[in-house]
């Protein structure tokens, strides 16, 4: 992700909170000019702490979503616009048309935009935290002050009295803040809850087009980097209604092994995330002959 934002948007600046020290250590060597690391320690407050104790892995990872812009916010005065970013994204062309879409708007979020079939789906939030944009004004700050408050007091994986993990605050915001931006770009967001609704083709340049715009980033969910070198792209829930953009992929899993290179010239052997080609068969055996009421509880509570 952060290779390809670099690339895209030569002088952008990354804050990584590091969730552990073996991760700041490999960051920190690989020497990626424009990046700081932040350890969780830095982090971590008194209600954080306290937090972590009844929080999921995920759960708490959800939790420190708006305590990291807050974080830079509060030890970066020079900073004046700061944006959210999940790490399981790759940019495929420049972020200043989102920028110039969203001009100085105070907060910035994207829609989902789950395809037809989903759109059941959008009960757990009608926004994707994948991109959440800040500005240091009044009501930006007021808007990330009271996310921050809202995922320390309540952030699980369960819908429950109109909440679900750090997303579905985000539901008010339009209402909330009249200086609230969606961001409209058909290039931005593009994921595995939309992408069957899409075109996508390649230009004469060899760049992605979604639709009649330029692919800008698209969000790798469920994907997987296996033990065997191989890669495990998404269930057949997504797969068996409309194949994945194979081209947006390629490039992924290229970029992603490259990656790995470079860190295992620094740690070798490294294999941390990678998932065991034999869960994916238990996966893939579990998709093909579970009833689907099992299916949808495995796939919420178990992550099959």
């Amino acid at each position: 992700m952060i290779d390809s934002l670099m690339r895209q948007s030569p002088g952008s600046h990354v804050f990584v909170l590091c969730m552990d020290r073996q991760t700041k250590e490999i960051v920190n060597r690989l020497d990626i000019a424009g990046v700081t690391c932040i350890s969780l320690a830095e982090v971590e407050t008194e209600e954080l702490l306290q937090a972590k104790k009844t929080r999921g892995v995920a759960e708490y990872c959800w939790t420190l979503s708006p305590a990291l812009p807050w974080h830079i916010f509060q030890n970066h005065p020079e900073i004046d616009l700061l944006t959210y970013l999940d790490s399981d994204l790759l940019f495929y062309s420049p972020t200043q048309p989102i920028f110039d879409e969203i001009r100085d708007s105070s907060i910035a979020i994207i829609e989902h935009r789950f395809a037809p079939r989903l759109r059941n789906r959008e009960v757990n939030g009608r926004f994707c935290v994948e991109w959440v944009t800040f500005r240091r004004s009044e009501e930006g700050m007021a808007c990330l002050s009271r996310w921050r408050d809202q995922c320390i007091e309540w952030c699980y994986y369960r819908l429950e009295d109109g909440k679900m993990g750090d997303q579905k605050y985000l539901d008010e915001w339009p209402d909330r803040y009249k200086n609230c931006h969606i961001i409209e770009h058909p290039g931005a967001g593009v994921a595995p809850w939309n992408y069957e609704k899409h075109a996508f083709s390649v230009d004469a340049t060899g760049a992605i087009i979604v639709d009649a715009s330029p692919l800008i980033f698209y969000h790798f969910h469920q994907f997987q980097l296996l033990d065997n070198g191989g890669f495990d792209r998404l269930s057949t829930f997504y797969t068996s209604i409309c194949p994945e953009p194979n081209e947006v992929y390629l490039a992924y899993e290229s970029a992603l092994m490259q990656t790995l290179e470079r860190v295992r010239k620094i740690t070798p052997g490294f294999s941390g995330g990678l998932r065991s080609s034999r869960h994916v068969t238990r996966r893939r055996w579990a998709q093909q002959y579970l009833p689907f009421a099992l299916k949808e509880l495995l796939r919420r509570f178990l992550r099959y």
